[in-house]
């Protein structure tokens, strides 16, 4: 096993159960993990995904600066809800984004999966995006994530993050629920 995917895996690991508490230092033990990560996908050939990875080390300084001042007066961030409009709006993006990419990598690249490739790309793209925001519904987003990641990983024989990834989804469950219980000023 790669050392470099294991040290990746413990700060996904931290950073997931930081956010689940709400706690601000998930963004830089985020920033640790996505880098370390932009070498394991690029070594599995799932460019995609790596592609991903790159955008997440600037969406981690992103969601850094905004959970701590894009609140009410630029004050703390609290949790927000998605209307209908704005869920059809995310649902569209992602079924355009995903055929999109995945024609790119496939016609283009030698991607392996390129289509659950894209589709976990696209989604997490959205996910880290309303994660940023604080969004409660960024979580139902990554459980769909995590799913579909247990399944490429586990092919990809990346077994570490497929575990990993088995374990977000856990607690992307229990982070849904802890957000949704929590009560929000008004």
């Amino acid at each position: 096993m790669d050392p470099i995917e294991i040290t990746a895996t413990i700060f996904g690991f931290i950073c997931v159960w930081l956010t689940l508490k709400e706690n601000i230092w998930c963004w830089p033990t985020g920033l640790v993990q996505v880098t370390l990560y932009v070498y394991v996908f690029f070594q599995a050939r799932l460019y995609s995904d790596m592609g991903l990875h790159v955008i997440y080390i600037l969406m981690q300084f992103y969601g850094w600066y905004n959970w701590l001042h894009g609140g009410r007066n630029k004050g703390r961030l609290t949790i927000a809800r998605l209307s209908t409009t704005a869920a059809a709006f995310w649902a569209v993006t992602a079924v355009l984004g995903t055929a999109a990419l995945g024609t790119v990598m496939s016609r283009h690249t030698d991607a392996d999966l390129p289509y659950w490739d894209a589709a976990q790309t696209v989604l997490s793209l959205i996910a880290q995006w309303l994660m940023a925001k604080k969004v409660l519904e960024s979580w139902l987003i990554w459980i769909t994530v995590d799913v579909i990641c247990v399944g490429l990983y586990t092919v990809k024989r990346l077994y570490p993050t497929a575990g990993l990834y088995a374990t977000f989804l856990v607690m992307a469950t229990a982070g849904f629920l802890a957000w949704k219980r929590n009560p929000q000023p008004a």
